[in-house]
C-alpha cells in the first residue's frame, strides 16, 4: 500500500516557521490553550514499583503479596516501564508536528497512576494561563479501561485542582475535552498496516508465505466487554473490525491473502471470572497443533511498547513460540510512527471543530463525524449516558468528564 493510499491522512503543507499564532476566529486548535497526553503511568525504577501497582489496584483489595508478583514482570526490565520514554518521545513527536503545520498549542503529559500525574499536568496548564484543554488519551478503543477510567481520573483530578485553588466545591478550574477513540481512525490503522507488512519483510520468504497473522490486545473482564457495546460497538467488535481492515490491507501489499486471528494478553483478576479469550500462549498452542510453523505478532490493542508489549509478546509469547518450534517475530506498535502521529493532530483539530459548532450551537453532542475506516463509524467525541462502565447498566456513582451526563 502506498503511503498516501485513503488509509492514510494526507499531510498539510507546512506553514512558515515564524507565522504568529492566528486570531481565535481562523485558528484551528481553537478554543483549546492546551493538548493533554493522557496516559496509564509507570514506574521509573525498582523503589518506584510496588507504590506503581498499589496505585493502580486501589480500592480492589488486591494483597502486597499477589502485586510482588506482577512487580516481576517490571523487575525483569531493571524496574522501569518503557512506557514513560514512549509517552515522551510522542509528546515531543506531537509538538514537532502541530510546529510542522504552525499551530501553537502545547502539549502537556499526565498520568493516571504515577509520576507525572493528571493533577500536575492539569496545574501547570492552568498556572500557564490556560482555561480549555483537550485531551488525548494513549487508548485507542472504547471501553471501562480505555475510555470512561480515564475520564473519571480527569473529573476526579480538577475537583482537587480546584480545592487546592480555593474554588467553591465542584468547581473546575478548566473545561476539559476529549478526542475520539481512535481505533478506526486512518492514521492508526495505516500505521498498524506498516508495522505488520514491515514484519512479513522481515521473514524469510518461505516462513512469510506461511506465516498467521495474530493480532494481539488486552484482554478485559466479560462483564466489561458486554458494558461497552454501550459506546456503539463492544470491545472486541472494534478489534475485529480494525484487524479485518489492517489484514486486507496487508494482504494486498503483499499480493495474497493473509489468514489472521485476534488473541488476547495480560487477564488478571480471580480465575472464576471470565475474562475475553483466547490467551495468546493457548492461542499460540492451537496454532501449532494445526500445524502452522509461522506467526506475526500485532500488538493492535496498543499504542506503544510498553509492558504488556514488552513482557507479555516479546517474553512470554515469544518463549511458547519458540517452545512450540514457530517461527515467530512482532510487529511494532504504532509509536511515533508518522500517519499515526499525523492522525493524532488532525484528531485534535477535528474535536477543535466540533467544539467551536458545539459553541456556536451548530452541532449537538451526539455529533459523530470524522475520517474513519473499516465498517464501523467515527465514534462520539462527547460520551453518551451509560457509556463504558464496568458492569452494563450499573452506575458507579464516579463522574466522569466528557460525558451529556458525567454521573451516568
Amino acid at each position: 500500500m502506498a503511503p498516501d493510499t485513503p488509509l492514510s491522512t494526507p499531510a498539510p503543507a507546512a506553514g512558515p516557521a515564524d507565522s504568529p499564532r492566528p486570531a481565535d476566529a481562523e485558528n484551528p486548535v481553537a478554543p483549546y490553550d492546551a493538548l493533554l497526553l493522557f496516559s496509564f503511568g509507570g514506574p521509573n525504577g525498582p523503589d518506584d514499583v510496588m507504590p506503581f501497582l498499589r496505585n493502580v489496584t486501589a480500592g480492589k483489595g488486591i494483597p502486597d503479596e499477589r502485586l510482588a508478583e506482577v512487580a516481576e514482570h517490571y523487575h525483569h526490565f531493571g524496574g522501569a516501564s518503557p512506557i514513560n520514554a514512549q509517552n515522551l518521545a510522542l509528546q515531543k513527536a506531537l509538538q514537532d508536528e502541530l510546529a510542522r503545520r504552525g499551530l501553537d498549542l502545547p502539549v502537556l503529559w499526565g498520568n493516571r497512576n504515577w509520576e507525572p500525574y493528571t493533577r500536575d499536568a492539569l496545574a501547570a496548564a492552568h498556572a500557564d494561563g490556560a482555561r480549555r484543554i483537550v485531551a488525548l488519551v494513549t487508548s485507542a478503543y472504547a471501553s471501562y479501561s480505555g475510555c470512561r477510567q480515564y475520564r473519571e481520573n480527569l473529573w476526579a483530578s480538577l475537583d482537587e485542582l480546584g480545592g487546592d485553588l480555593g474554588l467553591a466545591e465542584g468547581t473546575h478550574p478548566l473545561a476539559a475535552d476529549k478526542v475520539r477513540p481512535y481505533f478506526n481512525h486512518p492514521g492508526f490503522v495505516q500505521a498498524n498496516v506498516d508495522a505488520v507488512a514491515e514484519a512479513y519483510a522481515g521473514l524469510a520468504a518461505d516462513a512469510a508465505a506461511q506465516a498467521r497473522l495474530v493480532f494481539v490486545t488486552h484482554s478485559i473482564p466479560d462483564t466489561m466487554e458486554e458494558a461497552s457495546a454501550v459506546s456503539g460497538a463492544a470491545y472486541s467488535a472494534q478489534h475485529l473490525d480494525v484487524a479485518a481492515t489492517v489484514a486486507a490491507a496487508v494482504s494486498e501489499r503483499l499480493g495474497r491473502d493473509v489468514a489472521w486471528d485476534l488473541a488476547y494478553c495480560s487477564r488478571s483478576g480471580p480465575p472464576s471470572q471470565p475474562w475475553l479469550e483466547p490467551d495468546v500462549n493457548d492461542h499460540l498452542r492451537a496454532l501449532a497443533e494445526q500445524g502452522v510453523t509461522s506467526v506475526v505478532l500485532s500488538p493492535i490493542g496498543f499504542i506503544s511498547d510498553h509492558m504488556e508489549v514488552a513482557f507479555d509478546l516479546d517474553t512470554e509469547a515469544l518463549e511458547t513460540a519458540a517452545e512450540l518450534g514457530l517461527t515467530a517475530v512482532r510487529a511494532d506498535s504504532v509509536g511515533t510512527r508518522e500517519p499515526f502521529v499525523r492522525g493524532l493532530v488532525d484528531l485534535v483539530l477535528e474535536r477543535a471543530a466540533l467544539a467551536r459548532a458545539l459553541d456556536a450551537g451548530t452541532a449537538d453532542a451526539s455529533t459523530a463525524e470524522g475520517a474513519a475506516v473499516g465498517d464501523l463509524p467515527p465514534w462520539r467525541d462527547v460520551c453518551r449516558p451509560g457509556c463504558c462502565r464496568q458492569r452494563a447498566g450499573v452506575a458507579s456513582g464516579i463522574p466522569a468528564a466528557c460525558s451529556t451526563d458525567p454521573w451516568s
